[in-house]
């Protein structure tokens, strides 16, 4: 059991929520963690004020944040990293964090490609002992608790091996020329903090995340739940053999452009291609890269069975990617693809709707946000690799390979459960349903196939 690594699936927002906030008040060393997306959103703030908390104990916490979704106010970012428990890092800031309106366009014209080098990666490692890592940005979409738009992702709690190789890759990264302190970005662009500054400004977080007017009591409900629920987690774990996916800073050398691959990019193709029987996809966007329907022909050739859920154009958050994912759509039927697109009110939200009735009254969109695969019903990936180009040659992945036929079959049911009808519409070569949408956003959609985006995409 030594050589192996602990796996539970995280399905439910609600639970992959709990198991990160349990984690976070009982850590007693350390809490590193890697993220694409924090918003400063319900979700964010508490996670900000749980670590905050920990960090007061003696915790040490290290937060590297990609650098071009962070909309944290630079003063706030500042506070936090005053704390001498809490170090923040910022990955390629090139486009927001301490950032001009003029050093941004310049940035975009003479570094096209560095601005679209991010960091994907999402992690979250506790005492070096336990990881977690999958689809999830921190914001409230992701953990089924935004009132208008909330994702269907996948998450995986590890222990033991694999979390000792996440460590690593985290250590990898932090200590890049890519990861830059936030002090050292904002060094000359704020005012310095004095000790009051920061007594008061963490007296407020605390205030703040304590106060039922900011926090719905469905929040509170499922971190209080956590000292008895966590516990139910770990008895059902199960130790499987486990290889941990990941790419280097930078994702490559860039002397390919917008290509190049990287090693996260060529064990998924390693894995697929030694496909023997079949292959479930589940991505929320769906641009192969150069070669990918070549090889799921190829596949289907030689009896591979080929099932891929994704978002239709209805869920999608993103209409540039599906944009591209519409131009190789006959494509992929062809090559004998079988293609599922998720509803935007699919009859499984209604689980979520029953939970927590309050978020019935807007009547929110449903989305694809997991990036999972089973091959031959034995071999799962679960982490936040995008079937698309960005994935493949611009930002850098993470995600663990697992070997276990349980776990596998679990999440096979998951996706398919997914693809039933009243979840998503099967898309042939005679139907697709881009139909039930506006004709602005087909217009729309239909402007952005125009554009020469796919390596970015």
């Amino acid at each position: 059991m030594l050589q192996q690594t602990g796996v539970y699936v995280l399905e439910r927002g609600e639970e992959a929520l709990i198991g990160r906030a349990w984690l976070t008040q009982n850590a007693t060393t350390s809490i590193d963690i890697q993220y694409f997306i924090w918003s400063t959103d319900n979700i964010g703030i508490l996670a900000a004020e749980l670590l905050l908390t920990a960090a007061e104990r003696g915790v040490t916490v290290r937060v590297l944040v990609d650098d071009i979704l962070v909309d944290a106010e630079e003063s706030t970012l500042l506070m936090l990293a005053a704390h001498p428990n809490v170090h923040i890092r910022i990955y390629n800031p090139n486009i927001t964090v301490g950032v001009s309106l003029w050093q941004r366009i310049r940035n975009a014209v003479t570094g096209f490609r560095e601005i679209n080098q991010r960091m994907h990666d999402k992690t979250a490692i506790f005492d070096e002992i336990v990881g977690i890592t999958g689809g999830r940005n921190m914001a409230d979409e992701y953990f089924d608790y935004d009132d208008e738009y909330n994702f269907r992702d996948r998450d995986v709690l590890l222990l033991g091996r694999a979390v000792s190789e996440m460590s690593d890759n985290f250590t990898e990264f932090w200590d890049s020329d890519l990861a830059v302190p936030v002090e050292s970005i904002l060094a000359d662009s704020t005012d310095p903090i004095s000790a009051q500054d920061q007594r008061s400004y963490f007296q407020e977080l605390h205030q703040y995340a304590r106060d039922p007017a900011n926090f719905d009591a469905r929040f509170r409900a499922a971190i209080a739940t956590a000292d008895n629920y966590f516990p139910d987690v770990l008895q059902a774990t199960r130790w499987e053999t486990v290889r941990f996916l990941s790419d280097v800073p930078g994702k490559n050398d860039g002397e390919s452009g917008f290509g190049g691959g990287g090693e996260s990019t060529q064990q998924l193709f390693d894995a697929v291609k030694n496909a023997k029987q079949s292959i479930l996809i589940q991505s929320p966007y769906l641009i192969l890269p150069e070669g990918g329907i070549e090889l799921f022909e190829e596949l289907g050739k030689a009896g591979v069975r080929i099932r891929i859920s994704t978002n239709s154009l209805a869920s999608t958050d993103n209409i540039q990617a599906f944009s591209g994912y519409q131009r190789q759509r006959a494509d992929l039927l062809d090559a004998g693809v079988e293609l599922y697109e998720f509803m935007d009110e699919p009859n499984i939200s209604k689980e979520l709707i029953e939970r927590y009735p309050s978020i019935a009254a807007n009547s929110p969109i449903f989305g694809m946000h997991a990036k999972s695969m089973v091959i031959d019903d034995r071999i799962l990936f679960v982490g936040t690799f995008n079937l698309d180009p960005r994935s493949a040659n611009l930002n850098t992945e993470v995600g663990v390979l697992v070997d276990s036929a349980v776990l596998a079959q679990q999440v096979t049911a998951s996706i398919e459960r997914d693809m039933a009808p009243g979840n998503s519409w099967q898309t042939t070569k005679d139907f697709n349903p881009d139909f039930v949408v506006s004709r602005g956003k087909r217009f729309r959609t239909w402007m952005n196939k125009l554009l020469p985006m796919e390596p970015v995409l």
